[in-house]
């Protein structure tokens, strides 16, 4: 809780070059059409494409007046899941009740609350791939949705065209955000 607010914090992991700093900014438009209020704030550093990249998304019922990164989540999206060799996971969760959504084609343990979806083989199956990268951060988004309930599908369907360029993309990525949500798995 940040003041009054229920306030639900999130980071995504990824590398640079696969969208999580899109993620948190779609995650928040989907908030907003939700009637809820949110932040999304990236992190940049000396990253370049392959690096691993930070970026942070708020999401609460009322006005959320903290402005910084976030330490710890409540929900840690992992866009690769070779990612979590590289960090230490107790230093990014608020509790052992906090959830991890990862791209994986398999479960992972964790010691948290974890649920997995391929979105890499979505992104495959539907040619969501870009300058050799495939896209991963819709179909997690779909998982986001139906794990945490934060925001709903269609909220985030509706916001991909802010962030998404042209139409056969968006049609594309709503897809992939559909079948993240259908396919994820976990506890």
């Amino acid at each position: 809780m940040i003041g009054m607010a229920k306030v639900t914090e999130f980071i995504i992991l990824g590398r640079g070059g696969q969208g999580g700093v899109t993620a948190a900014r779609i995650l928040v438009s989907a908030a907003l059409k939700d009637g809820k209020w949110g932040q999304a704030i990236p992190e940049f550093g000396a990253e370049r494409r392959g690096a691993v990249v930070k970026s942070y998304a708020r999401i609460a019922d009322g006005p959320v007046n903290l402005h910084s990164n976030i330490r710890r989540a409540d929900v840690l999206v992992v866009l690769v899941s070779n990612i979590l060799d590289l960090v230490n996971i107790d230093d990014l969760m608020k509790s052992r009740d906090s959830i991890i959504i990862v791209n994986s084609s398999a479960p992972i343990r964790t010691g948290y609350r974890t649920y997995y979806v391929d979105a890499t083989s979505i992104s495959e199956k539907l040619g969501l791939i870009i300058a050799g990268w495939h896209i991963v951060s819709t179909p997690l988004l779909g998982a986001v949705a139906k794990v945490t309930g934060v925001v709903s599908l269609d909220s985030i369907i509706k916001s991909l065209p802010e962030f998404v360029g042209r139409e056969n993309l968006v049609k594309l990525n709503a897809e992939a955000v559909k079948m993240g949500y259908e396919l994820v798995r976990g506890e």
